[in-house]
């Protein structure tokens, strides 16, 4: 509700303020969320078995499974849409799975491959060994299981660009600098018998041939610590140099059985991020004669372990993003950071795991199998083992088969952020993704504008772009590859071959690229060459990143948006993206890469962001906690304009909070709101147009209000225009509230229940009210659409059908009067000393109403007095009479500090009570056709009796 409410806000505002604007609703529709319901709703809850996908009916089948599912739902959102008063062209909407978006989608990963971005790479995932199967983390649950641990020596080998007899590190402690300044030639020499180390700690000991870095943390304190006295069977032997976490070094050393240590002093971050490592495994059946970086990593911390982290980028997440994102760093130094394959599908080493090739992690009963004792009994030999144990803790099962999964590393494709783009077969030097994205970036207004810094950052350290998944409902990575025999996969580029794909995804869907003899339909004379067609999927990200080739470009699928030529390509369009502040890592981020791999531009020129809904204590909503607010009911209770005033009183760039009692507020403001309305719609029902009085004859208090509104029409004009939604609701309730109804409409009422229909005050008044409810209602519209609709119809049921297509009111600035208002702002001070004077009356019970009082106003200050020379005090102050007076006050006359030279003296009210407008005055009676009213009010009378109006 949250984000159409605003895009919505966004949609009308702009119209209002005289811009086409258009707002396209929209589906992503594939994925693993409709999978995983298809296979837990038509699956597992029958008890039937999930298809074999290697099987292309079953394939197919599934897929229109998924199909049927996300259309029903889309169908569902869009009239629930609907009822929350959003505008848009709902009849014509998109959806990633319509058949035109997915051969669009498959056109645009072909833009990636025929400019030399996409390639194949690897990247770790969940792995189930019993399954055969990649894992989703909605798929995966947390289990209690006993896995080995191990505690392991990194020699230290070198630094990372120091010459040869130059200083470890400026400044470093006297007393270590001798201990840490290893000889530099010693890194080309793994297995060195240098004695100092860096410990890691694994739970996971057959990843260890998969290690490539250790990772470790700057806000963790690393101490040097030297092995005293140790046992001569021990592993950890005496003159030993380790460096630990000095929150961590005493369990460590008690763990290793060391029965005496010394620390020798810190070891600096600094230092740590240039020092490079001997594998723990070279010299064992070659294969591990590499360096290993010692990098920094966010996941690192000192609650557990040693306080580095063994990193191995093909078997976890983290130690995926952290090599990735230092590997144009270790490139350059000369480090390979090619991503090893180390365990297949089987749950067992491949040949890149020299030694331990056919060893099983995990066989196929989901049991654990011998590759940990087998690498456990390596570092035994290696003398790289400190210590091991055995820990029981929560580990990943797959939901299906209950069995432990693990991480590990699979083909993928990626797009490159780095590689230099060969637009039309020609790169430009430094012409990269990531240059394009950045300068995109620089170009895009970000509402707020703390979004600018946030994705940039993300774009800044961003590794290559993984766009595959191993699942069934998306549009397929539609490519043909072929074997080299160095690994890579060398991409078909055949213009005639994507034709064929991407025009039987236009007649068929994507379901096309599954279909039996898929591969010799697409590839047609190529099928006899040893071309591959790849199965797997686009990310759901890729998907939503291609949304704008279609939805901008497609005036046949998109007839509201045909003719569209943005400012980027001279013409006068602007783009908006709108979606929660997540999306700068999410659909922001996707469409602004795949735009710019593809046309070398961001689709967007404003991206607008918001929070999250919390509830009443800034907790996430959850149906288990039971804080949850369903839009639904509240729409039901309260209507949906409640939920729209809800969004737009806060500021949507913050998490927003709801609840009841912060619904409670936002209903009592709405109340408050409506009934100022009403009242006007009500005052206003017999005004004739011809009746107006021209601003420049009407009373000061009307000229005044008209001042106020122009102050508005400025405040509220930039406050759309700068999508500040809060100000538009906080300045029209506060004039609403405040200006209008307790201070204006409470003055004039006397003036328009009672004056004579010919009384120019009371035209002057009613000709006021209707400019500033014509102005309230436009204002209040794109927030309040339901209400403002309601009233509009109401109001001019023979203006345009919907105040939706007006536009905000202009020329209200011939209204500004300057000094009148400043010449008002003092009258005001003036009734406050007497509205206070009064309360003070009321509550000694000596008066009611306040037009049983006659105030006597004592001005010392010469300048008020002359102020209030022509205004008629008690109308101003709701009193039957009031005097002003330069005399000196009484003592006890009601002051207020802070009017200095105002005092007021209340008197009763003298005279007789108008039955009419109940004001206490002597004239009551004097008129004998109507001897219980004053002659103001008899006159008021006879003219509305001649107008055949009874009052």
């Amino acid at each position: 509700a949250l984000n159409k409410i605003l895009k919505d806000v966004v949609t009308k505002s702009q119209q209002m303020l005289g811009f086409d604007s258009n707002y396209v609703p929209g589906w992503d529709c594939h994925g693993l969320p409709i999978e995983w319901k298809i296979e837990e709703e038509n699956y597992r809850a029958k008890g039937k078995t999930k298809p074999d996908f290697r099987d292309s009916g079953a394939m197919v089948a599934f897929r229109k499974e998924c199909r049927a599912y996300a259309g029903h739902w889309l169908n569902v959102q869009r009239e629930e849409f609907k009822r929350l008063g959003i505008i848009g062209d709902w009849d014509h909407p998109y959806a990633t799975m319509d058949y035109f978006a997915e051969a669009q989608i498959a056109r645009e990963l072909m833009k990636f491959a025929a400019n030399g971005t996409l390639y194949r790479g690897s990247k770790p995932v969940m792995w189930s060994v019993v399954e055969k199967t990649a894992l989703a983390e909605a798929e995966v649950e947390y289990e209690d299981y006993t896995s080995d641990t191990v505690w392991v020596k990194f020699p230290v080998s070198g630094y990372a660009d120091r010459a040869e007899n130059t200083s470890v590190m400026p400044g470093l402690d006297p007393g270590i600098h001798d201990l840490l300044n290893v000889d530099v030639d010693g890194r080309d020499k793994p297995g060195h018998d240098g004695k100092l180390s860096i410990v890691i700690w694994t739970t996971t000991p057959w990843t260890l041939p998969g290690n490539r870095a250790i990772s470790f943390s700057s806000k963790i304190v690393y101490g040097l610590y030297r092995v005293t006295d140790s046992p001569a069977d021990n592993w950890a032997k005496t003159g030993a140099l380790l460096i630990l976490a000095d929150a961590l070094a005493e369990s460590v050393l008690k763990q290793a059985r060391v029965a005496g240590y010394e620390r020798l002093g810190e070891v600096p971050a600094a230092a740590l991020a240039t020092m490079e490592c001997a594998h723990p495994l070279a010299g064992l059946s070659g294969g591990y004669e590499f360096r290993v970086p010692v990098l920094e990593g966010e996941h690192v911390t000192d609650d557990t372990g040693t306080g580095f982290v063994h990193t191995a980028p093909g078997h976890g997440r983290e130690d995926f993003d952290v090599w990735t994102a230092n590997a144009r760093a270790l490139e350059a130094r000369g480090i390979n950071t090619a991503i090893p394959y180390t365990v297949d599908e089987n749950g067992a080493f491949t040949d890149q795991a020299p030694g331990f090739t056919g060893k099983r992690v995990i066989n196929d009963k989901g049991e654990k199998g011998d590759a940990n004792d087998a690498v456990i009994k390596a570092l035994i030999e290696t003398g790289m083992l400190l210590a091991r144990s055995r820990l029981k803790h929560q580990y990943p099962h797959s939901w299906r088969s209950k069995k432990p999964v693990i991480f590990r590393n699979t083909p993928q494709w990626f797009i490159a952020m780095d590689k230099e783009i060969a637009d039309h077969g020609k790169a430009k030097p430094g012409d990269t993704l990531r240059a394009r994205a950045l300068r995109a970036i620089s170009v895009t207004q970000w509402v707020p504008q703390s979004g600018e810094n946030r994705i940039n950052g993300m774009i800044n350290s961003k590794p290559d772009w993984v766009i595959s998944r191993q699942r069934a409902w998306g549009v397929p990575i539609a490519v043909f590859i072929r074997e080299n025999k160095d690994g890579s996969a060398e991409i078909l580029q055949d213009d005639a071959v994507n034709k064929r794909i991407a025009e039987a995804f236009e007649q068929e869907g994507a379901d096309a690229w599954y279909m039996d003899g898929a591969r010799e339909r697409f590839l047609g004379s190529l099928a006899n060459e040893k071309w591959k067609k790849i199965d797997d999927i686009c990310d759901v990200w890729f998907d939503s990143g291609s949304t704008h080739a279609f939805v901008l470009e497609d005036p046949v699928h998109f007839p509201g948006l045909a003719g569209i030529k943005r400012k980027v390509d001279g013409g006068n369009d602007t783009v908006m993206y709108l979606e929660g502040s997540d999306q700068h890592r999410g659909w922001f981020q996707s469409s602004l890469l795949e735009s710019c791999g593809t046309r070398g531009r961001a689709p967007f020129d404003v991206v607008l962001t918001h929070g999250f809904t919390l509830d009443e204590n800034g907790r996430k909503m959850s149906k288990s906690i039971g804080n949850t607010v369903e839009p639904q009911k509240v729409m039901a209770q309260s209507g949906a304009d409640i939920l729209r005033l809800w969004v737009c009183a806060t500021d949507y760039a913050d998490d927003q909070r709801i609840g009841p009692e912060i619904l409670k507020n936002t209903i009592e403001t709405y109340r408050k709101l409506r009934n100022s309305v009403r009242w006007m719609l009500g005052t206003l029902h017999h005004f004739k147009p011809d009746d107006a009085i021209a601003h420049a004859d009407m009373p000061e208090l009307e000229r005044l209000m008209l001042h106020q509104l122009a102050a508005q029409a400025e405040i509220v004009r930039k406050a759309y225009t700068e999508y500040d939604y809060k100000t538009v609701v906080a300045s029209l309730s506060a004039f609403m509230n405040s200006e209008l109804s307790a201070f204006y409409f409470d003055i004039r009422k006397d003036t328009l229940y009672c004056d004579p229909p010919s009384s120019l005050a009371r035209k002057a008044a009613l000709t006021a009210i209707d400019i500033i409810c014509d102005a309230i209602l436009k204002w209040f519209a794109p927030v309040l659409s339901f209400t403002c609709d309601e009233a509009w119809r109401l109001y001019k049921p023979d203006a345009e059908p919907s105040v939706h297509l007006t536009l905000l009111p202009e020329g209200l600035e011939q209204f500004r009067y300057d000094t009148l208002a400043a010449k008002w702002e003092t009258i005001r001070e003036v009734r406050r000393v007497v509205t206070g004077a009064l309360e003070v009356e009321r509550a000694a019970k000596r008066i009611g109403s306040s037009l049983e009082a006659s105030p006597l106003v004592y001005v010392s200050d010469k300048k008020i007095f002359d102020t209030l020379f022509d205004i008629d005090l008690a109308e101003v102050c709701i009193t039957s009479n009031a005097m002003a007076s330069n005399a000196d006050a009484p003592a006890d006359a009601f002051r207020l500090n802070e009017v200095p030279g105002v005092a007021v003296v209340v008197e009763k009210a003298v005279g007789t009570k108008c039955a009419r407008s109940w004001k206490i005055l002597p004239t009551v009676g004097s008129d004998p056709e109507f001897p219980d009213v004053s002659p103001r009010d008899a006159q008021a009378l006879r003219e509305w009796k001649t107008l055949g109006i009874s009052v």
